[in-house]
């Protein structure tokens, strides 16, 4: 994206540090809407911050992964910057050098991912940090990057998406702003000028639900009630199916001995999903246990008269997927388990019917009215009750794993058709 004019909230926190009614604060926080040019603005001014005021230090750029950091801070900054600072990047040892007006300083790479992260940074010193998409990085990696700046004069610098109002970093420092010495900047679409009306209505087009508060409102909301309150009989159940557009069949399995077993036999087309057929039994309402034997001649029964290009199955069936594998009929993969995304994905595909269900597929029909998130407790990550979940699992899993394509060209060609 080319950024040809800033708004008065991008030169903010771009220029806070220099200016005389915040230079004071020691901490920058920018939360609010995608698309919103927070990390381009605060990417330039961390630099310049940087470099005026230091030379020969260390600072850090810190992102969820390391990878990501490189594609959504790194990379694109090396353009923004381009004939302002002379910058040599170092990938191999995840470091870069920025020379300007006499000054030198090294910048570092982490990534957060998870708890044991916090280890990667123990032991440096730094005079600043830039935490990108701070809110999706744990706590105890975040507080040790935070502890590694003593230079005198060091500075803070955070941005991210909207999460759960329970998210310890809106408690910590959105709610504590003030103790903590803190400017805080929301953004929305409406503060990147250089991003055109149709790809902002694009962008709403994408979510919905508590991902349109939090990513294009950019609110910090509890996710409470149906997970899918999009989905509406009248127009995602269809009484025939006509299968001449179809491209391939899938199936998508949540494997379960005790708990439901839950699979679903999938028609793609160029443009949608649709479940033509399901298999479902609860070995706790029925009082017996089925094998992985008879679970398997439940699969091959569904998928009777059909070419099936991959069966799709709960990475965690590691016997369920051996006897799959054994009979040699079916390829069978892993399925992506990603569960928030893959409800935002499935979200967003139901928005814009791209997935339809045939009326016989009783159970996956019965848990879209009972499948809620979990807003009973506390709790920093987004839950789902698990409960009455497991067609809505195999459903996932065939989105995260099957629908990647359609979910890129319904972005790409801007929402509803």
């Amino acid at each position: 994206m080319m950024y040809t004019e800033l708004s008065p909230k991008q030169l903010k926190s771009m220029l806070w540090w220099a200016w005389d009614d915040t230079r004071n604060y020691d901490a920058i926080v920018c939360d609010g809407s995608v698309r919103s040019g927070k990390t381009m603005s605060m990417t330039i001014g961390f630099v310049l911050w940087s470099m005026k005021n230091f030379h020969a230090e260390n600072f850090a750029f810190c992102g969820k992964t390391i990878d990501s950091l490189k594609r959504n801070v790194i990379t694109p900054m090396q353009k923004w910057l381009e004939g302002i600072v002379k910058i040599k990047v170092n990938l191999s040892r995840n470091y870069l050098d920025i020379k300007m007006c006499g000054h030198m300083n090294r910048y570092y790479f982490f990534g957060g991912k998870d708890e044991s992260s916090y280890q990667l940074i123990q032991g440096i010193t730094l005079a600043g940090v830039l935490l990108d998409e701070v809110a999706l990085m744990p706590r105890s990696f975040v507080e040790q990057a935070l502890a590694r700046c003593s230079v005198t004069g060091s500075k803070l610098w955070f941005n991210c998406n909207p999460d759960s109002s329970e998210h310890w970093f809106y408690k910590e420092w959105i709610q504590k702003r003030s103790e903590k010495n803190a400017l805080h900047l929301h953004f929305t679409m409406d503060d990147n000028y250089s991003l055109a009306a149709d790809v902002k209505q694009r962008y709403e087009r994408m979510y919905t639900g508590v991902f349109y508060d939090r990513y294009i409102r950019g609110l910090w909301v509890l996710a409470e009630g149906l997970v899918y309150p999009m989905f509406d009989r009248n127009r995602h159940v269809i009484k025939n199916y006509d299968n001449s557009a179809v491209i391939d069949y899938y199936i998508s399995i949540d494997y379960g001995t005790l708990n439901p077993c839950s699979m679903g036999l999938w028609a793609l087309e160029k443009d949608k999903a649709v479940r033509i057929r399901e298999y479902y039994y609860d070995g706790r309402r029925k009082n017996i246990q089925k094998t992985d034997e008879e679970y398997y001649q439940a699969l091959e029964q569904l998928a009777d008269g059909y070419p099936i290009r991959h069966v799709f199955v709960d990475p965690s069936a590691a016997s369920f997927i051996t006897t799959i594998k054994r009979h040699g009929k079916f390829r069978v993969r892993k399925a992506n388990n990603s569960v928030i995304d893959g409800i935002r994905n499935t979200m967003t595909l139901l928005e814009n019917d791209r997935i339809l269900i045939c009326e016989c597929c009783q159970d996956i029909l019965r848990e879209f009215s009972l499948y809620r998130w979990d807003d009973k407790k506390s709790h920093e990550k987004d839950t789902v009750i698990k409960e009455n979940d497991h067609a809505m699992d195999d459903m996932r899993y065939f989105v995260n794993s099957a629908m990647g394509r359609i979910l890129k060209e319904f972005c790409r060609n801007g929402g509803k058709e």
